[in-house]
């Protein structure tokens, strides 16, 4: 018998499970349990405006948030349109539209801060 030859070509690093380049934190589940918990925790967020997590939890949210933000400072149907696809409850999309956004209109990025509350157990 013959043996197959492997073709490599230059997609295989979509497929693969290295995790060279890569520049996101996985948090040790897969791609939609992760991106589940990241839009509960920023339904939270937006709701109550501080939430209490984990340090890699809190620098995977940290992107995310500031992108809606962005979303909401824009202002437009379409930036209501695409953050209410990660936004999980109307009223929280209405409250960044309506109070989170102006509140940072000058400001341009780092709209989050991750704060150590307490010394790791």
């Amino acid at each position: 018998k013959k043996k197959k030859k492997l073709r490599l070509s230059s997609y295989t690093f979509f497929f693969s499970n290295d995790m060279h380049s890569k520049t996101y934190s996985r948090l040790g589940r897969k791609g939609g349990h992760r991106m589940a918990m990241l839009r509960n925790m920023l339904t939270s967020l937006i709701k109550h405006e501080r939430i209490l997590t984990t340090t890699p939890r809190a620098r995977a949210l940290s992107p995310l948030a500031d992108k809606l933000v962005t979303y909401g400072k824009g202002g437009t149907m379409h930036h209501k349109n695409l953050a209410s696809r990660i936004v999980r409850e109307k009223p929280a999309v209405i409250k960044l539209f309506g109070i989170l956004a102006p509140r940072y209109r000058e400001r341009q990025g780092g709209y989050t801060r991750v704060m150590k509350v307490s010394r790791q157990r």
